[in-house]
């Protein structure tokens, strides 16, 4: 199932069937905070008043029309400004192929130094999200380049890939912040570790040295069993709450959030909006089937 709705994603005749559907807008309202800037900042306040951060994502990727690149280019800087004026508990994500890396990687190098740029103004820290394994070499030289200029540059990596090991090594060595997740992406097992509990276990072991860094990292989970593996691996190396946040994505276990934020654990929302939530609701179905489950009965009630 999971293969087949990441498959999906990349159907255009689906995302055309699925996004003119009316009752879609509506489940997809459960993980997307909406399709302005407007729809974000009501989240991430709402958020931010229930003890949460936020970290913001224009939804967008694989763009490969220059107007479109633009558009999103100026969405993130309106982004930044809304933020810093609504006085928001929040940062932001971006996706390079967003950013022009399909069209020409200098323009995309522009790009992202002006959005780094700005962002530094407002002191605001921006985290470059990964994208598939066809993106992951050139999403790591891209990030560790900009790093040389940009202290307010982090990065994604994905703990289901052989190579993020070596990626986590090389992050460190340039006291770059990372976000760990475990990867919503088909991949094949030549790039990635087709069995769950050897993700999982690449993830407990690269969160023990991520949190004992000394640098401020995002653990980005809503499995249990992880969270509390990285708990104990907290307080046997006598850790402070606020070493580390956890990072968790908008309208998934709202219930283990809310724990979160009682137990006295720091907690980030990834919180995406825009038009082009069609291939993001898709991998969140394929991620978990409590999702897809909750998708299913939503459509029909619609």
């Amino acid at each position: 199932m999971k293969d087949l709705l990441l498959f999906l994603s990349k159907q255009g005749w689906m995302k055309s069937a699925i996004t003119g559907f009316p009752p879609s807008r509506h489940v997809a309202s459960r993980f997307v905070a909406g399709e302005t800037i407007d729809d974000v900042v009501r989240a991430t306040r709402e958020l931010n008043a229930k003890g949460m951060s936020v970290t913001a994502d224009h939804l967008g990727e694989h763009v490969k029309d220059l107007a479109e690149v633009k558009a999103a280019h100026a969405q993130y800087l309106e982004l930044i400004d809304r933020i810093v004026r609504e006085k928001l508990d929040a940062n932001v994500s971006v996706k390079l192929s967003e950013m022009g890396l399909d069209i020409d990687p200098a323009l995309c190098d522009e790009n992202m130094r002006s959005l780094l740029a700005h962002a530094a103004k407002h002191a605001m820290f921006v985290r470059i999200d990964m994208e598939s394994s066809a993106y992951t070499q050139r999403t790591m030289d891209t990030f560790l380049e900009l790093r040389k200029t940009h202290e307010n540059v982090g990065i994604v990596l994905q703990s289901y890939l052989h190579r993020t090991a070596d990626d986590v090594k090389r992050t460190l060595e340039v006291q770059g912040r990372i976000r760990l997740c475990k990867g919503a992406y088909a991949e094949p097992p030549t790039v990635a570790f087709p069995d769950k509990a050897e993700v999982d276990r690449n993830f407990v072991e690269l969160a023990g040295k991520l949190i004992t860094s000394g640098i401020f990292h995002g653990i980005a989970t809503h499995d249990e069993a992880m969270m509390e593996g990285t708990i104990q691996q907290a307080r046997k190396a006598g850790l402070k709450q606020d070493a580390f946040e956890f990072q968790m994505l908008y309208g998934v276990r709202r219930d283990l959030q809310e724990k979160l934020v009682r137990d006295g654990w720091k907690l980030r929302i990834y919180v995406p909006y825009g038009e082009n939530w069609y291939p993001y609701l898709m991998r969140r179905m394929a991620e978990r089937p409590a999702n897809l489950l909750f998708v299913v009965r939503s459509l029909f009630k619609g």
